[in-house]
């Protein structure tokens, strides 16, 4: 057993996920590897052990499904070798929203907002007792480019977005940092998933640079990571764009030009 936290990793049998897990391993970090799909896991399991000789479990799990879900919240807070939560289990959806399954929508949001905030519910209040650990949520930049039209799926990584930075203010003074990493398009199967071709698109990430990019912001400690973003003064300016605003938010009249006279 590794002397290092554990790190817990759903969506692991694949992409972004898998690399995480080979990433950490490599770090020398047993692992708990969530996924529906056991066999992946246990056939990546298996190989990283021989590669890394860390302890690793493999949890069968869907996250759209409440006793699933709720399996990996008892691990998280049960297991106190676990000590890093990678919330990184997520899907897309093709087509306009107009065309999209009702259904489907459902499954989507219950994969990308509900599952991440709920297992992070699940182990922030042992971080914050310990007074340390990590979460590393996996947003998106679509949830801040509604101009790119995938409007349920980045409503719900504009949620990940806003529940990792709710999330550092409130637990990084007590010791726990959390981390949104929000990559671009990147070469996953998601896109398989979702009915697209990923080679339709103009510029696609490969996964392990993604992953080795998040894990130099992980290592400083951003709070926010965007690997394909070449200019960081660029969030920085709009994160103080939005803080500017926040002074003149509590008022107790309307502003002047909603009171203007039509």
């Amino acid at each position: 057993m590794s002397s290092k936290p554990a790190i817990l990793i759903t969506g692991a049998s694949s992409g972004i996920g898998a690399v995480y897990a080979d990433r950490f391993a490599h770090r020398g970090h047993d692992l708990v590897l969530v996924a529906r799909d056991g066999a992946r896991l246990g056939t990546l399991g298996e190989r990283l052990r021989q590669e890394t000789g860390v302890a690793i479990d493999i949890l069968a799990a869907d996250l759209t499904r409440p006793a699933d879900l709720a399996a990996v919240e008892t691990r998280l807070r049960t297991d106190t070798r676990i000590g890093v939560l990678v919330n990184n289990a997520g899907a897309a959806l093709t087509g306009s929203f107009v065309g999209q399954d009702p259904e489907q929508v459902g499954a989507l949001i219950a994969l990308n907002t509900t599952a991440p905030a709920r297992l992070a519910a699940a182990v922030a209040p042992r971080f914050a007792e310990a007074g340390e650990g990590a979460i590393i949520n996996i947003g998106s930049v679509v949830g801040f480019v509604p101009e790119f039209g995938m409007a349920v799926y980045g409503a719900t990584k504009a949620f990940v977005q806003y529940l990792s930075a709710a999330l550092h203010a409130e637990l990084g003074p007590k010791g726990v940092y959390v981390q949104a990493v929000l990559p671009a398009a990147t070469r996953t199967e998601i896109w398989d998933r979702a009915g697209i071709d990923v080679n339709s698109l103009p510029a696609v990430m490969e996964t392990g640079a993604l992953v080795d990019a998040a894990l130099v912001g992980f290592d400083r400690r951003e709070p926010v990571t965007i690997p394909p973003l070449p200019d960081a003064e660029q969030w920085d300016a709009y994160d103080r764009a939005r803080t500017a605003m926040i002074p003149n938010l509590g008022q107790t009249q309307p502003a002047e030009r909603y009171r203007a006279a039509n």
